[in-house]
């Protein structure tokens, strides 16, 4: 299992950033963006300075987790994983690294491998990273998770999906991007660029995979940060939340997620979490040992969202 302790120091420092471009690395051999995606800005993002950052992916590890790293984010896009046999069904992946890298391979690609064959159609951010020089660079990963969502509903008929269905999952760093998505849906952090930005941001559910839940533990940007503490801001208007954490965890400790969900109790939010004795740091929706009572998380992960979204529309109805 890759370490990300040896790249970020043991804690998270929010300090270096990520990237996505059409074109790879010279040694990178997994492709991004996949042979669908969508840009999420029609020009420069919002909070760009004069400057962009240069694309940087780089391939990491060794086989069987040799995986694609992401840096120097300056358009950011949605890369589209279309299922063979799509139930309507729609997943925005955020995947982490600590906000010194997006883990685009482990939990965004292999996300799309895992989920498809359920019938979801994944989504795929790459998100722009605070430390590469964005003005105000606390708001540009909300920013970017604002527009995705808001791009992918406005798009549904295109995608094949239920609008009603989107929902998102996020690991670690991309854990508190997807709890911040699922409490500040609605932070005015960027200005309309068209039609879709007249649509709902919030989504559907959100599975948080060893995520960072508080400004706490982590340093986003260089400005105020409390839109980044999701468990001292949920209220019951939140989402359904779905929590999967190891005990085992070197790098975020069970606090974090366990913080959330006594947030979620309190708020009355729907939760379901899964604390594991074994699994670290970084094991995606593959990279747990077949033994493991956990490697099954996302089977249980997507029976959970068809339960939720069944008693979403009983709701409705």
């Amino acid at each position: 299992m890759l370490d990300r302790r040896a790249i970020l120091g043991g804690a998270f420092s929010l300090a270096a950033a990520s990237a996505v471009g059409p074109a790879l690395a010279q040694a990178a051999t997994t492709q991004w963006p996949p042979a669908e995606y969508v840009a999420l800005w029609p020009d420069r993002p919002p909070n760009a300075p004069k400057i962009l950052p240069k694309p940087n992916f780089t391939m990491n590890g060794t086989a069987p987790r040799r995986e694609l790293w992401l840096r120097g984010v300056a358009q950011p896009v949605v890369g589209v994983f279309r299922p063979a046999n799509p139930d309507g069904r729609a997943l925005l992946s955020i995947p982490g690294g600590g906000y010194q890298f997006i883990s685009v391979e482990n939990e965004g690609i292999n996300v799309a491998k895992t989920f498809n064959p359920f019938g979801v159609t994944v989504f795929v951010l790459g998100y722009r990273l605070p430390g590469e020089g964005w003005i105000d660079s606390q708001d540009v990963p909300l920013q970017d998770a604002q527009r995705a969502m808001r791009l992918i509903r406005a798009n549904a008929g295109r995608y094949g999906i239920r609008a009603e269905t989107l929902g998102v999952v996020g690991f670690s760093a991309g854990g508190l991007l997807a709890a911040s998505i699922a409490t500040a849906w609605d932070d005015p952090v960027y200005k309309g660029v068209d039609a879709a930005d007249q649509g709902s941001a919030r989504p559907a559910y959100a599975g948080l995979v060893y995520p960072v839940t508080s400004g706490d533990l982590m340093r986003v940007g260089t400005g105020p940060a409390a839109r980044f503490d999701p468990a001292r801001r949920l209220r019951g208007n939140a989402p359904p939340l779905f929590i999967v954490h190891a005990l085992d965890d070197p790098i975020v400790p069970f606090s974090e997620p366990m913080n959330m969900l006594v947030a979620a109790r309190e708020a009355k939010v729907p939760v379901e979490a899964h604390f594991l004795q074994e699994g670290g740091h970084g094991f995606g929706p593959s990279y747990l040992a077949p033994g493991l009572p956990g490697a099954e998380w996302p089977e249980v992960f997507d029976r959970w969202i068809k339960r939720t979204l069944a008693a979403q529309k009983t709701s409705a109805d």
